[in-house]
């Protein structure tokens, strides 16, 4: 399994820690009553709770600006995905239906408050998965945007080169109607307790299950 296969260069192993989940042979791809219930639970809480507050008084989005500014980059000019999204819903809008593992993984990533990539495991290459600094002159073609510049930035590469960060996957390894397998990659900065990253692994080990109908394993690499 690719869960088996992710490592950290030993440049940023002091620096990023990670929950991932791996969930193979989904049987589903249309969300539930319960999946529906979820959502509405979490993103209702969320406004009740911080409706009106900056991301800066927000505690649970503080983790990955620390991230951020542990590699360089400024959070407030480049916003963690998380802080983005928690932002138009906390304005209002709509929570974004892209595909149930993308809504699920969009979940993940609001309630935890940290960055969160979705990879099809089909389109993944080679025998281990390194999550690094980009290098001068990398990029790739992303799921919105032509092509996202990564030098500097952390990433997760495999043997085609790099598919992934915090802030927009690649076009690549992006879900598709027909995907069925799937990674999901939480990023945190090293300084977060373990237990949180376990017991976010777990929610949405057992959410996956359940959900998305496949057979879900997670790890943490603290």
């Amino acid at each position: 399994m690719w869960i088996d296969r992710v490592e950290r260069a030993q440049a940023v192993r002091d620096l990023v820690s990670l929950a991932l989940v791996e969930v193979r042979d989904c049987g589903r791809s249309e969300p539930t009553d319960d999946f529906e219930h979820e959502l509405d639970h979490t993103v209702s809480r969320l406004r009740e709770r911080w409706a009106g507050q900056p991301p800066g008084r927000i505690p649970h989005l503080q983790p990955a600006r620390a991230l951020y500014r542990a590699i360089g980059i400024d959070p407030t000019r480049h916003r963690p995905s998380p802080e983005a999204l928690t932002r138009r819903l906390l304005r209002g809008d709509s929570f974004p239906r892209v595909h149930l593992a993308v809504d699920l993984g969009n979940l993940w990533a609001v309630g935890s408050g940290l960055p969160v990539g979705l990879y099809d495991t089909e389109y993944l290459s080679g025998d281990r998965i390194v999550i690094r600094l980009g290098e001068a002159g990398e990029s790739y073609a992303g799921i919105r945007k032509p092509e996202i510049h990564l030098e500097g930035r952390l990433l997760l590469a495999d043997e085609l080169g790099p598919f992934g960060n915090p802030t927009a996957d690649s076009a690549r390894t992006a879900v598709r109607a027909t995907s069925r397998d799937y990674l999901f990659a939480m990023l945190a900065p090293t300084s977060i307790d373990i237990s949180i990253l376990d017991r976010w692994a777990a929610w949405l080990r057992e959410r996956a299950t359940v959900f998305l109908d496949g057979r879900a394993r997670s790890a943490v690499l603290a």
